[in-house]
């Protein structure tokens, strides 16, 4: 009896720890389309190139994330680059800008602003009397979180010929209502491969936002 009831738990063990494993699926990026099959983007015909953005605000799209970004006041936004030329094009020195239609600027979170928000940190120790500061912050962000990070964030250095760079870029809007509205995302410091920097890229969001919502296929 005592044999049958280890192997009972060593199975009830087992299988726990495959559900759990099942839950924390890791992140797949998803797979780009030709930067032209995006509603909102921006087409240089002469230079050959196509930045295109694909915001990810809602739920069934977000949910490849193990975190809900929107929650903690981010907005994920899947950029992609695609090179119809013979030559490539670097991005070593790429900028991303969103512009609000307040004219707010947003530069794209690192990965330590990431950090420092998905951590929740809290401070801990008891209070001090003495005029500074005596608390500890603390806070940690999960290995799974650090990996999704890791392989969203967009970090291709080059386009090479006829090819298609994807990747994410959270912008943080936690202080506006409605960050689409009116806004427009800049991209500069593309070169091509004599050094020379192409004329920027300029994305109206409400090219997505006013884009057909794709229907379900019906069997």
């Amino acid at each position: 009896m005592p044999l049958i009831k280890l192997a009972v738990r060593v199975i009830v063990v087992i299988t726990l720890f495959s559900v759990v494993c099942l839950a924390a699926k890791d992140f797949v990026l998803p797979t780009p389309q030709p930067a032209k099959t995006y509603p909102a983007r921006d087409e240089h015909l002469t230079e050959k190139v196509t930045v295109a953005v694909d915001p990810y605000d809602m739920a069934d799209k977000a949910s490849i994330f193990s975190v809900k970004y929107s929650d903690e006041g981010f907005l994920p936004v899947y950029v992609v680059i695609t090179n119809d030329g013979d030559q490539p094009v670097a991005l070593s020195s790429m900028k991303a800008q969103l512009v609000t239609v307040n004219r707010s600027k947003i530069a794209p979170a690192t990965v330590d602003d990431l950090y420092r928000r998905l951590s929740h940190p809290s401070a801990t120790g008891k209070p001090s009397p003495l005029p500074w500061p005596s608390k500890k912050v603390k806070g940690t962000v999960s290995k799974q979180v650090q990996d999704e990070l890791q392989n969203a964030q967009f970090a291709a250095r080059a386009v090479e010929p006829h090819t298609t760079q994807a990747g994410f870029m959270f912008f943080d809007v936690s202080e506006i209502s409605n960050p689409m509205a009116g806004a427009h995302f800049y991209l500069t410091g593309v070169r091509d491969s004599g050094g020379n920097e192409l004329m920027y890229f300029e994305v109206p969001l409400e090219k997505y936002l006013s884009a057909p919502t794709p229907q379900p296929k019906v069997n």
